[in-house]
């Protein structure tokens, strides 16, 4: 094969190869149009507020500032006191007014009562096991019959007055010695401490601090929360998911919900060994107590689940 000939096959594959990219290409580009126009076309069909005009993509993202209420309230000015808004996958509508929030809590609270569950709390709240996040159904509701029969009635409240009171009167001493010495006091950050310390005792028991330290478990609870608040980008934009293991977003939410997960097996494993060793008071159980007693009495049509437990705890501990 001479040079001149060689050359021809080369410029001919060299264009085969260019069709076949330009014709992929624009078949991509099609497929997209289409996909665009039939969501187009979907949402035209629904009956939707007022929205600022989005830009492709990210939507109303570039909208949102570092304080979002505010960038709401901005927003409802000029575009009325409920609005909707596209946060990349997410839709939105945002209300801004006392009235209409009244409107949708009261009458309307079983359509608004699902939330939207983030990477975050997939991670960090057992799948949204729990009650605050969780999705409405049968076991939520039976979830939050527990929470407010069982764990949070006055009955249980008033068992805790002597947790409560100890921990005061540490407080008022602390304040005391403070002043005497001269020394100045955060005010906050002793409330703070009194605070958490009255949850971790309600939620865990006075008894288990040697187990495990109730300043860990405080620590903890506080990544939880600031975590919790974390939008990823592949909350907003799912295709992109796999930036959030590159940047350690996801490696974060894990190691936390690890440490939090063994300590949560530690408390129920230690409460059941201290349960077959001494039949407690009514008066004095604590949440894992409680939960437990309520696992193993195998309630009609609803088994409690350890990972509702443990979800359950979580929650009482933020």
């Amino acid at each position: 094969m001479d040079s001149k000939e060689w050359s021809n096959e080369l410029k001919m594959a060299f264009f085969s190869s260019t069709f076949h990219q330009y014709l992929i290409c624009f078949l991509l580009a099609m497929i997209a149009v289409l996909k665009l126009a039939k969501r187009a076309k979907s949402k035209g069909n629904l009956n939707l507020p007022p929205s600022p005009k989005k830009l492709p993509i990210i939507g109303n993202l570039h909208q949102i500032g570092t304080l979002p209420y505010r960038s709401f309230s901005a927003l409802s000015q000029k575009h009325g006191a409920l609005m909707w808004l596209q946060l990349g996958k997410i839709q939105a509508v945002v209300i801004s007014s006392a009235d209409l929030t009244r409107e949708i809590l009261k009458n309307h609270d079983k359509a608004f009562s699902n939330r939207h569950q983030t990477t975050a709390v997939k991670s960090l709240l057992y799948g949204g096991n729990d009650v605050g996040f969780g999705s409405y159904g049968e076991r939520w509701k039976q979830r939050r019959k527990i929470c407010v029969h069982e764990l949070l009635s006055n009955k249980r409240v008033h068992s805790f007055n002597l947790i409560k009171v100890e921990e005061i009167v540490g407080l008022v001493d602390r304040i005391r010695e403070a002043s005497l010495s001269g020394a100045s006091v955060n005010l906050s950050e002793l409330l703070t401490e009194t605070t958490n310390n009255i949850i971790c005792k309600c939620v865990l028991g006075l008894k288990n601090e040697k187990v495990y330290s109730y300043k860990r478990v405080k620590e903890f609870a506080r990544k939880v929360t600031v975590q919790l608040g974390v939008l990823t980008v592949g909350d907003q934009f799912p295709f992109l998911g796999w930036v959030d293991v590159l940047t350690g977003q996801m490696k974060k939410f894990k190691a936390n919900s690890g440490e939090l997960d063994a300590l949560f097996d530690q408390a129920i494993a230690e409460h059941k060994r201290v349960k077959w060793e001494v039949d407690q008071p009514s008066n004095e159980k604590d949440f894992v107590d409680i939960l437990i007693q309520l696992q193993e009495d195998l309630m009609p049509d609803f088994e409690l689940t350890n990972l509702e437990i443990k979800a359950i705890l979580m929650v009482s501990l933020l």
